[in-house]
């Protein structure tokens, strides 16, 4: 089944770029350890979810680009073209000579209803070449103007449009020390509004990334782009085809339904976080090994713990002893020490992936009571390598993750808020005072939600 991107916004377009140039990469290479029968699998696997041929035999990838300034769109179809390995198609974009001047309530008010009908027409249409739709998967800004404010408005049109599809927004977490004033009011607007018409949030944090990139990278002058094509092989390591069940003969037809149906059993919880390891410069790679139980140990404790990446872990973090539960979580201003889990879903990719050891993730201690942690945690793997690691595991988990940075971010916009900081800019374009109420209620449950597991 296949899978029809939708880029919004400057960060949008450029991540997008960077994950389909990901995923192109990877199913050009093949591996070794595989057969040529299951490198050419995986490899029609990966084109039927996110790339339709033409008679080229250039694939195009199964995306709409959608910005309120033409540049990076520009940039974005050239630079994709120029590597002959594939490109957009040229109809598939929307674009105009003017922004939304990091204003959500002009991306979501303004320009979404102006240009519904056009945006949601270049949506079917690339729908309609799909032999079977999966879903579609949107990549946007969580602070922006077009991106989040856009973004939100063209994820209900979706909904709307499309009620029996899967939905899954890929959102970028701003950076904490702040890229523009009004970024928190952006991100409660873009926040509740996607928790009530996506199936799930997969988001990405600025910070983290930018910390992967300077202390396992060793990059010393950080660019957007380096921080784009983290996150693209982060998502990459996910979205390529796996075997999703034991003793599967072909890989997984319906990525988004799997993936829902492994991490969101109930709709009051769609926060989903990603973890990928190893991940380094190729100059480290060349001189390092591997071994399945180090890997799976660190990644589990990446989880307990809380961290992002494999260096700086804190591993005096355990889960509570049976009969000793986690003490409530009045607040989520208390501090986190111990990561209680929902669901994980645990990708494995490379030599020997059927001899892995998972149990510890098994472990009823990770999860919240009312999930039998059988059905809690799922397996995805394949024998194939996925760029240029010769084993590699990736961790999407719904838990308690986002609880702090969520808190701050909705306790610094209603400080905002209760001073009228910034409210006109909101006003002129449509949104009331009413509708930033209802946005700090639904976010405030979501926060009391994930704080009581």
């Amino acid at each position: 089944m296949s899978i029809v991107t939708v880029q919004l916004g400057q960060c949008g377009n450029q991540i997008g770029y960077e994950v389909f140039n990901a995923i192109c990469n990877d199913f050009h290479s093949t591996h070794g350890l595989c057969s040529k029968k299951e490198n050419e699998s995986y490899q029609e696997a990966c084109k039927e979810r996110f790339f339709s041929e033409e008679k080229t035999g250039v694939p195009v990838a199964r995306a709409v680009l959608v910005d309120m300034e033409p540049k990076v769109i520009s940039q974005t179809l050239s630079i994709a073209a120029r590597s002959g390995h594939w490109r957009y198609d040229h109809q598939s974009h929307f674009c105009q000579k003017q922004g939304s001047g990091n204003n959500w309530a002009n991306g979501y008010s303004v320009h979404g209803p102006r240009y519904r009908d056009v945006i949601m027409n270049l949506v079917q249409k690339e729908a309609e070449k799909c032999d079977r739709l999966s879903g579609f998967f949107t990549v946007m800004s969580m602070a922006g103007g077009t991106g989040s404010g856009m973004g939100a408005f063209v994820t209900q049109c979706l909904r709307d449009a499309f009620p029996t599809s899967f939905i899954l927004n890929q959102v970028i977490w701003p950076y904490g020390t702040g890229e523009v004033i009004v970024q928190n009011y952006n991100s409660v607007l873009t926040l509740s509004h996607l928790y009530q018409s996506a199936d799930a949030l997969l988001v990405h944090e600025n910070d983290a990334i930018h910390k992967i990139c300077a202390q396992l990278m060793n990059i010393k002058k950080i660019s957007f782009r380096d921080v784009n094509q983290v996150i693209a092989h982060q998502l990459g390591s996910v979205f390529q085809p796996t075997y999703s069940s034991e003793g599967a003969s072909q890989y997984s037809r319906s990525p988004l339904g799997d993936l829902m149906e492994s991490l969101v059993p109930h709709p009051e919880f769609k926060m989903l976080g990603l973890r990928n390891i190893p991940q380094m410069s190729e100059n480290s790679l060349t001189y390092s090994t591997f071994t399945w139980p180090g890997l799976i140990k660190h990644l589990r404790q990446m989880l307990i713990a809380n961290a992002k990446m494999e260096e700086g872990i804190d591993w005096q973090v355990r889960p509570p002893l049976p009969g000793h539960p986690v003490p409530p979580k009045a607040s989520p201003n208390k501090a986190l020490h111990f990561n209680t889990s929902i669901a994980n879903l645990v990708v494995l990719r490379g030599k020997d992936v059927q001899s892995v050891d998972l149990g510890g993730f098994r472990d009823p201690a990770l999860y919240t009571s009312w999930l039998n942690p059988q059905e809690a945690f799922k397996i995805w793997k394949t024998p194939r390598a996925f760029n240029k690691y010769e084993k590699s595991a990736s961790l999407v988990s719904n838990s308690q993750f986002l609880l702090k940075l969520m808190d701050n971010i909705v306790g610094k916009a209603w400080n905002m808020f209760a001073s009228k900081a910034y409210v006109h800019q909101y006003t002129k374009f449509g949104i009331e005072e009413e509708d930033f109420l209802d946005c700090f209620t639904t976010l405030e449950q979501v926060l009391s939600s994930y704080a009581s597991l």
